[in-house]
């Protein structure tokens, strides 16, 4: 099967440690769940991948385009979501995946409802992000990110501060991520996801 993602050699450092050495490996369509002790790299991979952090080595590919040489065109087909609170924190959630939606040409508006009601947004969504709790902060961010039609989707402990229903909603979408035959969701959870994924990755 053609992969949809591919990391060559990443390598990236904090001061002298080296928290990815090196890291390679092909992922395929569908859903995939990326394991490993604490200290092992997990979101410090998925940044990379995302472009969020710059490999000191190596570089990653999608759908033909390259990280380091073609970074723009790269990005316009990842989607993150890390555990930290999203970017443009004085946009309201429309705001955001308004100026979201104008970056990605696949980004759907309907999509984008759907996933506001099903994580329960409507009451907050011409808020400012800053004003939201955590919680409600990082389901704008899933929201926005679940509707941009990226070839891949990185979501770091995306299960984290979810109410029961948002939670049901999330994986009812994972659910659906497993079953993709062109499109990767790589998620890096230290809880179970509560779906069957499509491939485990185990880091030591």
């Amino acid at each position: 099967m053609t992969p949809v993602l591919t990391a060559h050699s990443l390598s990236f450092a904090y001061e002298r440690r080296r928290i990815v050495d090196l890291w390679s490996h092909e992922f395929g369509p569908g859903l995939c769940w990326l394991r490993g002790p604490n200290g092992s790299g997990k979101s410090t991979r998925l940044k990379l991948l995302a472009g969020a952090l710059q490999p000191q080595w190596g570089s990653a590919r999608v759908a033909g385009m390259d990280l380091k040489t073609q970074g723009l065109d790269y990005r316009r087909e990842v989607a993150f979501v890390g555990a930290e609170p999203p970017p443009f924190e004085h946009l309201s959630p429309v705001e955001r995946f308004g100026f979201l939606g104008r970056l990605y040409p696949r980004s759907d508006a309907s999509l984008f409802e759907r996933h506001v009601d099903g994580f329960g947004l409507r009451p907050f969504l011409n808020q400012p992000l800053r004003a939201l709790s955590t919680g409600t902060q990082h389901k704008a961010a899933l929201a926005a990110a679940l509707a941009l039609g990226t070839r891949v989707l990185l979501l770091d402990e995306p299960l984290i501060a979810l109410d029961a229903a948002a939670q049901a909603h999330l994986q009812s979408v994972l659910a659906q991520a497993a079953a993709e035959t062109g499109r990767l969701t790589l998620v890096v959870s230290h809880e179970a996801l509560g779906v069957e994924p499509s491939a485990v990755v185990e880091l030591a």
